[in-house]
């Protein structure tokens, strides 16, 4: 009794191995699907061109902005914001307030 049980043991052991072993294929072989199913991406700007293309917008929303404030609500000249004397009367005026 003892040696059938140990031997029906054996035997699921042994199937359950052979399980562990066909799904471990099942899997590989998805995997190298999977992989071969995978799109390559290409991308149309590179990043490095990317960051540059960011700092240049960055710039141009910055300058944009400043033009906006002290043409339009400041009542300026647009154009007077990149003027070193108007940014030198600015800094005077903030630092005297003090």
């Amino acid at each position: 009794m003892a040696n059938q049980i140990s031997q029906e043991k054996v035997q699921s052991k042994q199937e359950w191995k052979k399980k562990k072993h066909e799904n471990k294929i099942k899997k590989q072989s998805s995997s190298k699907e999977k992989q071969s199913n995978k799109r390559v991406r290409i991308r149309l700007i590179p990043i490095w061109l990317r960051l540059i293309l960011l700092i240049i917008f960055v710039a141009a929303s910055l300058a944009g902005g400043l033009m906006i404030g002290y043409g339009v609500m400041g009542d300026g000249n647009p154009k007077d914001v990149f003027k070193k004397t108007t940014w030198t009367h600015i800094i005077d005026v903030v630092v005297e307030d003090k």
